[in-house]
């Protein structure tokens, strides 16, 4: 099937942007672990803040070319409609309250756009997160960074940002994995064997 955009290079239906996405998640959470613990176990504030502000302008540039490529470039929806996980279903009462009742919708959504929808709540927090906590600790901490009245709220919301990124890339790759992944469970009943 022919996709509009540049196809990714995981062997998914994903988009190039959205296989950069996704490896750029996975490597960005062992780079955020040791900057935590270079600041944590090492006591290195100024390493901590130069790895942060790199993982800050890495993720900013992720998120803009993920932006540009679903919305302009490649789109989404269309390299998941093959999904069987795509179309409306019957769901429980909570699904049904939520979708139906208070959101007008006809029908709920299949399980792609649900997992989408769990996957935005800790995407759109933990960018707000981030951005909060950077301006935040580049404006109240000295330079060269050190120890100060800050460092408490510093640290709770710092690690508050780190949870709800691990929570984004769990449920992003969730996310990819559902509406995205290959169809080989549909080529090999069609019999034309795994990919």
């Amino acid at each position: 099937m022919d996709f509009p955009g540049i196809d990714g290079f995981l062997g998914t239906r994903a988009s190039l942007a959205l296989d950069l996405v996704l490896v750029a998640m996975v490597a960005i959470l062992p780079v955020l672990a040791w900057s935590i613990w270079l600041v944590k176990r090492r006591r290195r504030y100024e390493l901590h803040k130069k790895v942060q502000l790199a993982l800050a302008l890495a993720l900013a540039a992720a998120i803009t070319l993920f932006e540009i490529d679903v919305r302009l470039v490649s789109g989404w929806r269309e390299r998941a409609m093959p999904s069987p996980y795509y179309a409306a279903t019957t769901a429980g009462p909570l699904w049904t309250l939520l979708c139906c009742d208070l959101l007008g919708m006809q029908a709920v959504p299949g399980w792609v756009f649900r997992v989408l929808a769990v996957h935005l709540v800790f995407a759109v927090s933990t960018t707000a997160l981030w951005i909060v906590v950077t301006v935040r600790a580049l404006r109240r901490f000295p330079i060269p960074p050190q120890p100060g009245p800050h460092s408490l709220s510093h640290r709770l919301w710092g690690q508050l940002a780190a949870w709800d990124m691990l929570a984004t890339a769990i449920t992003g790759g969730v996310f990819y994995w559902v509406p995205l992944r290959q169809l080989n469970e549909i080529s090999h009943s069609k019999g034309v064997g795994r990919l």
